[in-house]
């Protein structure tokens, strides 16, 4: 039997979701929640949609209320995440909500809450955890041929579309965040940040953030989406090799042997030598995103499993969004991570 599905929002990013769904034959498009009187023809215009005819609607009570709506996709506008998941969960719906998944740890927790009373699959949409560039460094850093990780620096920036319900850190940085989450597997300690408000006022259109783990290790990540290019990197730097992963290149992953190797010390000057090997770049299959995160999720609710991206994830990525946006209000203060 099909998973029947409703899309709540259906703006930039939650069309592409009615597109990868309609496609998908585990699963049925069966109703469609947006206010915006134009979403039905948005939806239509996209040839590569095709819908038997689900029900259009303005409101999300009605497909909350129907028991013959097994799952529901939220991607609507951040600020609607967390009481549309709660209430979702409550009508004993399967639930993948957009990012971020709440904003503030209050209301991420109160999610988690709401799904760990029901039987149900709840689960985030921390897309770059799907991707297969950042499935392979995952893989890599975890068969120790790379080392020990001595830092991460990111950068997500772009000449892009101005948000005003959010700024960079809240729009950019969950990709961010849950990529070091899912390649560290674990939480930092501690997160400074600085931004700048420059075409909105109270809105950081740039943001710096720098994180600090109890292990040693550090990450930093510029958002922005006033940038004259499309940036979506992520470099990591480990003891014996260090890797990029480009989204933007046609090489998505790129494996640079070099370092310093350190040989008996007998006097400073001979105990650090440079090594400066072949730079490799490793085959990955490539698949969109979004539809691998897609299948995890249709996979998850008929298998029973949790997903990669639970809610508990969710929490963790919103609790260093949080402790960031406190740094920020602080002009770069160190803020603890609250659990």
């Amino acid at each position: 039997m099909r998973t029947r599905v409703a899309v709540i929002g259906v703006g930039a990013w939650g069309i592409h979701h009615v597109r990868v769904l309609a496609g998908e034959p585990r699963c049925e498009v069966v109703a469609i929640v947006d206010p915006d009187p134009g979403s039905a023809q948005r939806v239509r215009s996209i040839e590569s949609i095709a819908l038997p005819g689900p029900r259009w609607l303005a409101i999300a009570e009605p497909v909350l209320e129907d028991p013959d709506i097994d799952a529901v996709v939220i991607a609507s506008p951040a600020p609607t995440h967390a009481a549309l998941a709660i209430a979702a969960l409550r009508a004993n719906k399967h639930v993948l909500i957009e990012k971020p998944l709440a904003l503030d740890l209050a209301s991420a927790k109160a999610v988690a809450a709401a799904a760990a009373a029901c039987d149900r699959v709840a689960m985030v949409g921390h897309l770059m955890v799907y991707h297969p560039g950042v499935v392979r460094l995952r893989q890599l850093m975890q068969s120790g041929t790379l080392g020990d990780v001595h830092y991460l620096h990111a950068t997500r920036a772009n000449l892009g579309r101005i948000r005003r319900d959010e700024n960079a850190l809240w729009s950019f940085g969950p990709h961010d965040l849950s990529m070091i989450d899912f390649l560290l597997e674990r939480s930092p300690v501690s997160v400074t940040a600085r931004g700048q408000s420059v075409l909105q006022p109270g809105i950081e259109d740039v943001v710096f953030l720098t994180l600090r783990y109890e292990t040693g290790e550090m990450a930093h990540i510029h958002l922005s989406w006033l940038h004259p290019r499309k940036e979506r990197r992520l470099t990591v730097i480990c003891a014996n090799k260090m890797v990029e992963f480009d989204d933007v290149a046609p090489e998505k992953l790129r494996i640079y042997d070099k370092g310093y190797d350190r040989p008996p010390f007998t006097q400073f000057a001979e105990y650090l030598t440079i090594r400066d090997g072949d730079v490799y770049i490793p085959s990955l299959v490539m698949e969109e995103p979004l539809r691998i995160e897609i299948r995890h999720f249709l996979s998850s609710i008929e298998q029973g499993t949790r997903p990669i991206t639970s809610i508990e994830s969710g929490v963790r990525v919103v609790a260093v969004l949080q402790a960031a946006q406190e740094s920020l209000a602080g002009d770069g203060i160190p803020v603890t991570v609250r659990r």
